[in-house]
C-alpha cells in the first residue's frame, strides 16, 4: 500500500507547493496590466482552454465555470463589501488558483481563492484570472488551509476543522500538520482540542462571542455551554474561567479512604519520598508532590497552569 506523501513545510507560504513565481502570481498583489492592443485579442469564439503546468502565466476563465473547492477550510464568507468594492472597481489583481474537474468539461476547483471568487461574482464580473494546477487532494486541503491562515483570520473552528481533516483523510500526524501550516505542534494539539466543544459553544467562537482562549478553558467544565453563557454574560477573562475550574475541580475531587491508616502528612515526608518528587519534576518540568495514602497507595500531583504544559505532559508520558 502507498505511503501519503510527506508534508512538505509551508512555513514560508506556499511557495513551498508552488514555487516563488507561481505564488507571486497566485496570492502577491500584481500590478495592473495596460490593456491588450485590440489586434492581439483572441476571436471571441475562441474558447479559454487550461494552459501546461510548465506555464505559469494566468489566464481568464468565465466565471461561470469556476466551481466552489471541496477542502476549502472556511465556512463563512461575510465582511465582503469592502472586497467587493475594491474588485468592482479595479477589477481582480490577484489570480484565483484552480484545478480541473475530472470527468466535467471547463469545469475548474477553487483551491485558493474562494473570497474573490464571490467578491467578483457580486461585482458582476464575467471573467477572472486565474492559475491552473493539477493537484491532488491533500495539496488542495493543504493550500488553501495555508492560505486562508495566513491571508484573513480563519476562525478558530474553522482551523481546527481543518487540521482534523488532514490528520483523518490523509493519515498525517500532528507534528506533520504542524509543518504543513508552519504552526507548533502545541497549537495544532490545543486548536484540535477546541473540536471536544458542544457544537453551540463552537458556534459561539466563529461569532467570536468568546475567544479561543475562553473555549479552551471551558473545557474544564462538565457543562461548557452554561459556563460560555455565564462568561458572556459577566465578561469573565480566559483566566477567571480557568480559577473557576480549578475551584469547582477542588469542590468534586474525590476524597480517598485509606484502610484505617492516616495519611502521612506532607511535613513528614521521608527522604526517599523528597527523592522521587525530585526526580519527577526534573523529568517533566513541573512542580510535583507525593503523598502516601496507606501502605503502598500513593498520590502524584503535579502542577499544570495551561494546557501546553498538559500537552508535554501528555506527550512525554505516552512518547514510546
Amino acid at each position: 500500500m502507498s505511503q501519503p506523501p510527506k508534508p512538505r513545510g509551508l512555513g514560508r507560504g506556499l511557495s513551498a507547493l508552488l514555487g516563488d513565481d507561481e505564488v507571486a502570481a497566485t496570492v502577491a498583489p500584481t500590478p495592473a496590466a495596460p490593456a491588450p492592443a485590440p489586434a492581439a485579442t483572441p476571436p471571441a469564439a475562441a474558447a479559454p482552454t487550461a494552459r501546461p503546468a510548465a506555464n505559469r502565466a494566468p489566464l481568464t476563465l468565465p466565471i461561470g465555470q469556476l466551481r466552489p473547492g471541496e477542502y476549502q477550510p472556511r465556512t463563512t464568507f461575510e465582511g465582503l463589501d469592502v472586497l467587493i468594492e475594491s474588485v468592482r472597481q479595479f477589477g481582480l489583481l490577484q489570480p484565483i488558483l484552480v484545478r480541473p474537474i475530472r470527468g466535467e468539461a471547463d469545469a475548474y476547483e477553487i483551491i485558493a481563492g474562494e473570497r474573490r471568487w464571490r467578491a467578483a461574482q457580486k461585482a458582476q464580473l464575467h471573467d477572472v484570472p486565474v492559475v491552473v494546477r493539477s493537484l491532488d487532494n491533500l495539496e488542495a486541503l493543504q493550500i488553501g488551509l495555508v492560505e486562508n491562515l495566513q491571508r484573513t483570520d480563519l476562525s478558530p473552528i474553522d482551523e481546527a476543522m481543518g487540521l482534523r481533516r488532514l490528520i483523518a483523510d490523509f493519515n498525517q500526524t500532528q507534528e506533520d500538520v504542524a509543518k504543513t501550516v508552519g504552526k507548533s505542534r502545541p497549537h495544532v494539539a490545543n486548536t484540535l482540542r477546541l473540536l471536544d466543544l458542544p457544537a453551540d459553544v463552537q458556534e459561539l467562537i466563529r461569532e467570536e462571542k468568546i475567544t479561543a482562549g475562553h473555549g479552551r478553558a471551558l473545557l474544564g467544565f462538565p457543562d461548557p455551554a452554561k459556563i460560555a453563557e455565564r462568561a458572556i454574560k459577566e465578561k469573565l477573562s480566559v483566566r477567571d474561567l480557568e480559577k473557576l475550574a480549578a475551584g469547582e475541580k477542588a469542590k468534586t475531587r474525590p476524597v480517598l479512604k485509606t484502610k484505617g491508616k492516616k495519611p502521612v502528612p506532607s511535613g513528614e515526608k521521608t527522604g526517599d519520598t523528597r527523592a522521587l518528587e525530585k526526580r519527577i519534576e526534573e523529568a517533566l518540568g513541573l512542580k510535583a508532590s507525593l503523598t502516601i495514602e496507606g501502605g503502598e497507595k500513593t498520590m502524584l500531583t503535579l502542577e499544570i497552569n495551561d494546557f501546553d504544559q498538559l500537552d508535554n505532559v501528555v506527550e512525554k508520558l505516552t512518547r514510546r
